[in-house]
């Protein structure tokens, strides 16, 4: 089958824990170009550690809504194929969403401002490879869904309506204005800052926040990092969508503090 005219440009964005150094990427390109020819497609990331769905989860989150409304996202991070898990689709008022039903989308969903309008089931055989593998769904699944989407396909084409979409509840952020007396780590970045579940509205800065992990005290929230000297731990609020993050100036927190995504994070008022 052919997809739709598409009513804007198509751009299908691709997440994956595959690396660059196989032929995995190639080949979701090439169905996805072979099904919809005139598609940008975007490699967020194919750096996520193996079966990492937490950090795929907070990649996507991190970068979905700086992107047209139109837009597919295809993530594949999935330590479930070719087991029950649903392959999915969910159409949102800020993008498409493919991939596994596994939580992968837990924070993209719940982002503000984010509202579901339609979610199914890619169980369609029209809209897949034929003789789909029981290993690399992300080639015979996960491409042509997202190929067929942002080439103007309904969803509804290609399989009946998903219901209770799985969520990842450590993922989850306390509701705003409620007392926050602790926080997680929801994503340890490439410079080892520590990412936490909580953003500056869950924090009353004239409470002169104050934060422990691991055994250290940060005693107030900075601004930047050159408000400590090198080498000094300090917690300040981070580019992605206000959360709050811990970080070492010219250094690793991860490292210093030996913790990875999941620590808990004290929060205390000075």
């Amino acid at each position: 089958m052919t997809p739709s005219q598409p009513s804007t440009p198509p751009v299908i964005t691709l997440t994956t824990d595959f690396g660059r150094q196989d032929g995995y990427v190639g080949a979701m390109q090439g169905v996805i170009l072979n099904i919809c020819p005139t598609a940008t497609i975007v490699h967020l990331s194919h750096s996520i550690p193996p079966q990492d769905i937490n950090a795929a989860a907070f990649i996507l989150y991190q970068t979905f809504q700086y992107y047209p409304a139109h837009t597919v996202h295809c993530v594949v991070v999935d330590p479930g194929v070719g087991s029950k898990r649903r392959a999915i689709a969910v159409r949102t008022d800020h993008g498409t969403f493919v991939g596994p039903d596994n939580g992968v989308f837990s924070l993209a969903l719940r982002a503000e401002g984010v509202n579901v309008l339609e979610a199914v089931t890619l169980t369609n055989p029209d809209y897949q490879l034929s003789g789909v593998s029981a290993t690399f769904h992300g080639r015979d699944i996960f491409a042509p869904a997202a190929a067929f989407l942002a080439g103007g396909t309904e969803p509804d084409r290609l399989g009946p309506a998903a219901i209770n979409l799985v969520q990842i509840d450590h993922l989850r952020l306390p509701e705003p204005g409620q007392p926050v007396e602790a926080a997680h780590i929801i994503h340890v970045d490439h410079f080892g800052n520590l990412i936490l579940n909580i953003t500056e509205l869950h924090l009353d800065r004239k409470d002169n926040p104050r934060f422990t992990i691991a055994g250290q005290t940060i005693p107030r929230l900075s601004r930047t990092f050159a408000d400590v000297a090198a080498g000094e731990l300090l917690a300040y609020v981070g580019s992605s969508h206000g959360h709050l993050e811990i970080a070492v100036r010219n250094g690793s927190a991860a490292r210093r503090l030996g913790v990875k995504a999941g620590a808990r994070v004290t929060v205390s008022r000075g």
